[in-house]
């Protein structure tokens, strides 16, 4: 009788730590994240213009993995009152999302406003407020107008002015509807892969150079926004303004090796602090490591003055405290494993700038090359920002993981229980105010470079049927269980099926 070899399933939990702390204290929020561009589509329809994504992927496809392209993402455009219906499902408190510059403004000015872009946002607004779902509204999520771009984009200093009169408009327009307010979503994503490079839109690649002058003018940007809404428009509307910013964390390989230690500190200030510590900090202005290292590499390059030009005296101080929370996104964890220029550097970058040598060889891999699972880092970005900028209250604004688009995401469930226990840890043993976590994202959405090759949602999207069907994913029924209850299952009840072999006679 011949043997053979067959599959079995078997149910064994999903590796999850146990958690020493499962409730989640009392005021605690929730809620998921999208950004315009990633979900709406419509993207030349009713008098919207065209933004830089629009620009990069028409004329440059081969940038974008699958050579796909926001043009109709999800449609969530039309289709708005459906993920609604998704966002009431899972029980959120609130739903973070953005306003498409190009859709209200499309030639970036006040002196054109789209009427059918007001609509749009004024019915989904309103549709929010019908099932108790408060809008978290982020201002500029990497769309910007392409004629704004025309004229230098964000190394232009005269976009000061073009993002405070945007502001005035939108809060002017919609702030009776909107309590929390969000500036700039990941302004080193914006600054150091959009003008330092060419990973995103409008793909600049003035590396070392407009990357500078990009942070130069978006935190005097983001300054005068906040002081415009805590000025003019705070006294009517109780609102909150702040800002959303990235960071992957930075651990020594070695944490014996104190040049490791040192590394990645000087690393951390410059992904994190370069935006953090003109704001957050006592001092203000950029981390002293980043303005001595940018010096002597730019004296080294024989250049008369710094690429990183230092606040003066009144921007240091008009900068300083603009925000009321501190907004994170952190999805993974990196090594530095010492000195020198990282392989992939150019020169003059950022990255030679820092002077450290980066590893992703930490933790568990995902669908996206750069994000790795390393719970444990989350927690000491938490604690490192606690010991840094005076204890701010902190959201995590976005926050999570990249498969193919599996409806059974058991992966997706470990790593949303591993990084939640984390942030548990962190507010009953350290007492970090973390006061909200926002789950990235809703549904599965155009990924930018990446576009529909790396999938984050919660509800999947079929993206080959032009109905574009969405899906609840099995992480969409965590995420409603974890808000009903307030609290993470004390035994997992998702278990992944593990693979057996078992030997039979046939």
């Amino acid at each position: 009788m011949a043997a053979k070899w067959t599959i079995i399933a078997a149910l064994a939990l999903c590796h999850t730590a146990l958690a020493e702390y499962t409730k989640f204290p009392e005021g605690f929020t929730f809620g998921v994240a999208t950004a315009a561009h990633q979900i709406e589509g419509g993207w030349n329809e009713n008098g919207k213009g065209e933004n830089v994504w629009d620009h990069l992927s028409h004329n440059r496809p081969e940038l974008i993995a699958d050579g796909s392209s926001g043009d109709v993402a999800t449609d969530s455009y039309h289709r708005y009152r459906e993920d609604v219906e998704e966002l009431a499902y899972l029980g959120v408190d609130f739903y973070r999302m953005s306003f498409s510059w190009a859709r209200l403004l499309p030639n970036g000015r006040i002196d054109n406003v789209n009427a059918d872009g007001v609509r749009y946002y004024n019915e989904l607004l309103d549709a929010l407020a019908a099932h108790n779902i408060e809008p978290l509204v982020t201002l500029f999520h990497w769309d910007l107008p392409q004629a704004l771009q025309d004229l230098g984009g964000w190394a232009n200093p005269h976009m000061i002015d073009y993002f405070r009169d945007y502001a005035d408009f939108c809060y002017k327009t919609f702030g009776g509807k909107i309590k929390s307010w969000i500036t700039f979503n990941e302004p080193y994503e914006i600054c150091e892969d959009a003008y330092g490079d060419i990973l995103k839109a409008p793909a600049v690649n003035s590396h070392g150079v407009g990357n500078y002058l990009c942070s130069d003018t978006l935190l005097k940007a983001h300054a005068e926004a906040y002081h415009l809404y805590n000025e003019t428009y705070k006294p009517v509307q109780d609102g909150k303004v702040m800002i959303s910013i990235n960071s992957i964390w930075y651990e020594p390989k070695d944490p014996s090796n104190a040049e490791q230690v040192v590394l990645a500190e000087t690393a951390n200030q410059f992904k994190f602090g370069w935006f953090a510590h003109p704001i957050f900090s006592q001092q203000g202005g950029y981390p002293a490591v980043m303005i001595e290292n940018v010096a002597r590499n730019s004296a080294a390059e024989g250049l008369k003055r710094s690429r990183l030009t230092q606040f003066d005296e009144y921007w240091t101080a008009r900068i300083k405290g603009t925000s009321d929370f501190l907004g994170i996104n952190h999805y993974t964890t990196h090594l530095v494993t010492g000195a020198g220029v990282d392989p992939g550097a150019k020169s003059p970058s950022w990255l030679k700038d820092v002077g450290a040598v980066v590893s992703t060889d930490v933790g568990t891999d995902s669908a996206s090359a750069w994000l790795r699972v390393v719970p444990s880092g989350f927690a000491n970005l938490l604690r490192w920002c606690k010991r840094s900028y005076s204890d701010p209250p902190i959201y995590i604004t976005e926050n999570g993981y990249s498969d193919r688009g599996e409806l059974m995401d058991y992966k997706r469930i470990s790593y949303f229980n591993d990084y939640l226990s984390e942030i548990l840890n962190v507010i009953n043993d350290d007492g970090v105010r973390v006061l909200g976590y926002t789950a990235w994202t809703l549904m599965d959405n155009f990924e930018w470079r990446a576009g529909f090759s790396e999938r984050f949602g919660l509800y999947h999207v079929n993206i080959t049927d032009p109905a574009l069907p969405r899906t609840a994913k099995l992480s969409a029924d965590y995420f409603k269980q974890l808000i009903a209850n307030r609290e993470l299952p004390k035994e997992n009840k998702y278990k992944e099926p593990a693979i057996t072999k078992v030997k039979s006679e046939l």
